[in-house]
């Protein structure tokens, strides 16, 4: 989570994207608090939830509806993983998916 707030830091989410931080564990999310992390990611228009893993296993928490795009951190990509068959889903690292959401496409941090 921190290469992915430094990404983030000073910066806003593009306009029509949901970015959706979810710390893997209540320990994960802890530690992430307690560094401030969250005020990066918040002051970045990210949203922020308890540990879940939701919608990477198609349940709730930012589930994807017909013609959505997502770039996931998570470790897995077949269709309707995170909803609707309709759906795309890329795997990227949180660096990758940060910078994304800063630029609304899929982007190197390294082009920031």
């Amino acid at each position: 989570m921190r290469d992915a707030a430094k990404v983030l830091k000073g910066r806003r989410v593009a306009k029509g994207v949901r970015c959706i931080v979810i710390p893997a564990t209540p320990s994960v999310w802890r530690q992430a608090m307690d560094e401030g992390l969250f005020s990066i990611f918040m002051d970045a228009g990210c949203s922020i939830s308890t540990p879940t893993c939701g919608p990477c296993l198609g349940g709730y928490m930012g589930v994807l509806g017909d013609g959505e795009r997502c770039i996931s951190t998570s470790n897995r990509n077949f269709r309707g993983r995170m909803g609707s068959l309709e759906s795309e889903l890329y795997l990227a690292s949180p660096c990758v998916a940060a910078a994304s959401a800063v630029t609304g496409v899929i982007t190197s941090p390294d082009a920031l």
